[in-house]
């Protein structure tokens, strides 16, 4: 089967995700500058989870170039994926409007860790069925990004309870470490292209 379809479905469902997060931003009553005080952990929160739906996006676009075809549990795992990231808009409005309270970011840590364990599934299920040999199996490696992230958010969850301060930070910390786009699969689909002209 192409994968044609699941990425063209996929952007679009990233696309409203971040456009019902954008929709939640009220413009405030006042006119004045200070007006935007408290607006201001609604809109951290926005750009936090902004951030963390291109880092999705970006990979999720490198993961299916090294992909040649999609089969049904691919399908499925790509579904599990956009279900977790379609909580995105849920808790990044219940984390500003509670001014990072501790049940909303812990909370909110958790669909983080969930993303992230979905989309290690997505990603097993295609390496399982191009094999070990496959492209992307070489370009992942041993994924030292992948397995450090979800024990970032476990702790993050577990701490948020004690400081909601450090919490943020440890999210912060994970999207800073997928921020620098991750070069594996551009320069194994880069090698691949030289050895084959």
């Amino acid at each position: 089967m192409q994968k044609g379809r699941l990425e063209a479905f996929s952007d679009g469902v990233l696309a409203i995700i971040i456009t019902i997060m954008v929709l939640e931003l009220r413009a405030p009553h006042g006119a004045e500058v200070s007006a935007l005080g408290p607006l201001m952990p609604v809109f951290f929160s926005y750009v936090l989870s902004f951030v963390y739906i291109g880092i999705y996006w970006n990979n999720h676009h490198h993961m299916f170039q090294a992909t040649s075809r999609v089969g049904g549990a691919v399908l499925w795992a790509n579904l599990h994926l956009l279900f977790w990231l379609s909580l995105f808009p849920f808790v990044t409005d219940w984390m500003g409007e509670n001014h990072f309270a501790a049940v909303p970011t812990a909370l909110y840590g958790v669909v983080l860790f969930m993303a992230a364990v979905a989309y290690w599934i997505l990603q097993t299920v295609i390496i399982a069925q191009h094999g070990e040999a496959s492209l992307l199996a070489k370009a992942v490696g041993r994924d030292l990004k992948g397995k450090i992230s979800p024990i970032l958010y476990a702790v993050a969850i577990a701490i948020a309870f004690i400081s909601v301060a450090v919490a943020q930070m440890l999210y912060v910390c994970v999207a800073l470490i997928w921020l620098v786009p991750d070069k594996r699969i551009e320069r194994t689909l880069a090698e691949r292209a030289s050895a084959d002209g």
